[in-house]
């Protein structure tokens, strides 16, 4: 199995790889800067098996730890910057890191008693003092872990995902496949480098020569102007950003003429969102994925995805899925199941959690928590989570389902769905929205026809933004904690009170 440093070395060495700051990182560079950066963790005794942290904003120092690592058996760990200094505590236990590169802004974030940690401040300088040489070690088995990604979590210590180097491997394939991406596409990477979302994009494209454009975070006016420069061929981003970038005041001049396709991840996309950039060419595609398996598991064609919007397609090349019921039998066709997933794209398990690992893992297959329905045509469409659904007067309510139909709101922008205990109806629906421009009686009114009267939410929030946890997700625990401290006391419908 081919190492980073392998895929580095096979594109030509002033072809343009990675811009940061205000300059780009040619692959010869890339390769040369591994190396380095190797060589520096073996002098400080870090070798097989050991994780390398980082704490830091996006950095290329993300992507040398990502090749380095990969060259002396090292696990890259990055840190989710926006915890607190008593959960990174938690998280350094968890993930136990020889050595964490910190940027200034995060540096308080890290314990006095916590592992040795390295300025990202000194960084070109410490890389400068050493010899470009290939370190000894070179470590190509495939089940060996290369990196410790954080899960979304919002509550307790975010388990460890450990992820093997065929699984990036895999992940790479499949999505160079998937998507038809070539050595001349180009992404902007503005989403955390500390969970999944590098390998989205930016670890494909690098494995086949392509362009990443990686900035330090989001920002709608600096990622627009981004990607009209640089000539950005594929939009990922979740669709709290995708609204963002339509409410800059730039976004109606900004040509986006080179961009191939958008994919939205993480949440459902309004249609309000896919319009806006169907008027300037871009056609949308939803995507599916998760730290375990990948993390892209699904692709459709761009006339599924305008016909089939709540689609996410089908498995990605090498990816087995079946729809199973608890008992682990597969469902019925048309039947709703959770998605099972089995692949060279599944991840070890996770980093002592055994109980955990083992109810994630059975068998070979990944249980994701997702429940999913194939149609007829074979498509896919993720239905809700399975501690997420809830039911109402006994019957089974997906949230995603309804906050699809909500999102066709033309007033809509951002909605999140969830049940909350009810002394009649066992739960009922709660739907969170940002900006709030509708009246709650009308809204349910305009659902009437659309949605059984128990999917209907019975209670509305309006809210000036929705939570995002970490990983840039809706933050639904929140949601529902303020829900019923809200509404536990009601009975009857409640008009919408801003947040």
């Amino acid at each position: 199995m081919r190492s980073w440093l392998d895929l580095f070395e096979s594109q030509r060495s002033e072809r343009r790889a990675v811009r940061y700051g205000h300059q780009w990182t040619t692959y010869g560079m890339l390769a040369s800067r591994a190396r380095r950066l190797a060589a520096f963790l073996s002098q400080q005794g870090i070798g097989v098996g050991d994780a390398v942290g980082i704490l830091a904003y996006n950095h290329i120092a993300h992507i040398d730890l990502i090749a380095a690592c990969d060259l002396i058996g090292a696990a890259y760990a990055p840190l989710n910057f926006r915890l607190s200094e008593p959960e990174q505590s938690r998280t350094l236990e968890a993930l136990n890191p020889a050595l964490v590169f910190v940027d200034a802004d995060n540096s308080g974030k890290l314990p006095r008693s916590g592992p040795r940690a390295i300025a990202l401040a000194d960084y070109e300088r410490l890389l400068g003092k050493q010899r470009d040489a290939k370190p000894p070690a070179d470590i190509r088995d495939g089940e060996r872990v290369a990196m410790l990604l954080l899960t979304g979590g919002s509550t307790g210590t975010p388990k460890a995902a450990m992820i093997p180097r065929r699984q990036i491997a895999a992940n790479n394939a499949n999505t160079v496949a998937g998507w038809a991406l070539t050595g001349d596409d180009c992404v902007i990477q503005a989403s955390p480098a500390f969970h999944a979302g590098i390998n989205v994009l930016a670890t494909p494209l690098l494995s086949i020569g392509g362009r990443v454009v990686l900035q330090d975070s989001f920002a709608s006016s600096s990622y627009l102007a981004a990607a009209a420069e640089h000539r950005a061929t594929v939009l990922f981003l979740v669709p709290t950003m995708y609204q963002m970038l339509i409410d800059d005041t730039d976004f109606a001049e900004t040509d986006l003429s080179s961009v191939r396709f958008a994919i939205s991840g993480g949440a459902a996309c309004p249609a309000t969102i896919r319009h806006a950039y169907a008027d300037k060419d871009v056609p949308f595609r939803q995507g599916y994925g998760l730290t375990e398996a990948g993390v892209n598991c699904f692709a459709l064609t761009e006339f599924e995805a305008d016909s089939c919007p709540a689609a996410v397609g089908r498995p990605m090349p090498g990816t087995q899925v079946v729809l199973r019921q608890p008992d682990g039998t597969p469902v019925a066709p048309g039947e709703v199941g959770e998605l099972t997933i089995a692949g060279p794209h599944v991840f070890l398990g996770y980093r002592d959690r055994p109980e955990e690992t083992a109810d994630a893992l059975r068998d070979g297959w990944l249980w994701t928590g997702d429940l999913a329905r194939q149609d007829e045509h074979g498509l896919y469409t993720i239905v809700g989570r399975r501690k997420e659904m809830f039911i109402s007067g006994g019957e089974n309510v997906f949230p995603p389902e309804v906050e699809a139909v909500i999102a066709g709101h033309p007033e809509v922008a951002e909605v999140a769905v969830f049940g909350v205990p009810h002394a009649r109806w066992g739960e009922v629906g709660v739907a969170a929205i940002a900006p709030y421009k509708l009246d709650t009686e009308a809204l349910r009114a305009w659902l009437k026809p659309q949605l059984a009267s128990y999917k209907i939410p019975r209670f509305v929030m309006a809210m000036d933004s929705l939570p995002l946890t970490g990983a840039g997700k809706v933050d639904k625990q929140v949601l529902r904690a303020r829900a019923i401290n809200r509404f536990s006391q009601e009975t009857n419908d409640v008009s919408a009170t801003t947040a």
